[in-house]
């Protein structure tokens, strides 16, 4: 199994360094997306992978910033000779369904174009969509898409999704504040890429700043939580995605979690086999 971090920023803001939370995942030459934030489309042409081969996205929940993505991929990957020739699936929570349906009417005169006048493929142009529950949500040639809900606060339901190929398996937290069900969902796997928010009061300098900072600490998971959580589930690797570019960040996990934990950054690849080999872009 390959992981590739194409978006590790937090929050909806703008960085040009790190983009909005998205992971693909190339098991067995078969490739899946979890969440499509800023810049998804960039990151994948980066790498050199033809974005017309990323026919099926997993959303973890619905806020804005792991799905501002979804239209770029949805409209752009049907170009070209490399283009999607099979409709895009999207796997999510309810309200999956409804929100491609409207961005599909949103941008009915692009596809009509498209499709009428340019001539690009019809299927390629289409969606197939589904509202999910608890559970397998997808198998295919030996790859199996488990999907655990986990607390991400009034955001409900929020999904984490365990991925499992040919012995190897790779959990991914989506947003969360620590969660029973995903320590049980995740246990033993190889990788178990979360997500952390700092609780950094010293950036808050007036009571709604505090007051907003503890709604988002109270929404999303400590540093200290996570080594909790990493050593209960036990991977090979933890990996911090989602979550503030931090030295302190590490440093305050392994002050109670001895194991293997990186921070991650925008086209990190981790190979997982005997091994697990991290290499990071450009370096």
């Amino acid at each position: 199994m390959k992981v590739v971090v194409l978006g590790s920023g937090a929050g909806p803001l703008v960085n040009v360094q790190r983009f909005g939370p998205s992971i693909l995942i190339d098991a067995g030459n078969q490739v899946i997306l979890f969440d499509c934030g800023r810049g998804a489309t960039i990151r994948l042409a980066q790498i050199g992978i033809p974005i017309g081969r990323v026919n099926r996205v997993f959303l973890t929940h619905l806020h804005s910033d792991h799905v501002i993505g979804l239209p770029d991929l949805f409209l752009t990957a049907p170009s070209g000779p490399t283009g999607r020739k099979v409709p895009l699936e999207v796997w999510g929570p309810a309200g999956t369904r409804e929100m491609m349906d409207y961005m599909q009417r949103s941008f009915a005169f692009d596809l009509r174009m498209r499709r009428d006048e340019e001539r690009w493929s019809k299927e390629g142009l289409s969606v197939v969509s589904h509202d999910i529950e608890q559970g397998v949500v997808f198998e295919n040639l030996g790859l199996k898409v488990i999907a655990f809900l986990v607390d991400h606060g009034p955001v409900k339901p929020a999904f984490g999704y365990r991925v499992e190929y040919a012995g190897h398996s790779v959990a991914l937290s989506g947003d969360t504040r620590p969660s029973e069900n995903l320590v049980k969902y995740a246990q033993g796997v190889d990788v178990l890429i979360h997500e952390a928010t700092s609780g950094d009061y010293s950036r808050a300098t007036t009571q709604e700043q505090r007051e907003q900072l503890e709604f988002v600490n109270g929404i999303h998971t400590l540093p200290e939580q996570a080594a909790d959580i990493f050593n209960r589930v036990k991977p090979r690797l933890a990996v911090y995605a989602h979550a503030p570019v931090s030295d302190d960040l590490i440093a305050r996990t392994r002050k109670t979690y001895a194991g293997r934990v990186e921070g991650a950054d925008d086209m990190m690849t981790i190979e997982i086999g005997q091994s697990i080999e991290i290499r990071r872009f450009g370096r």
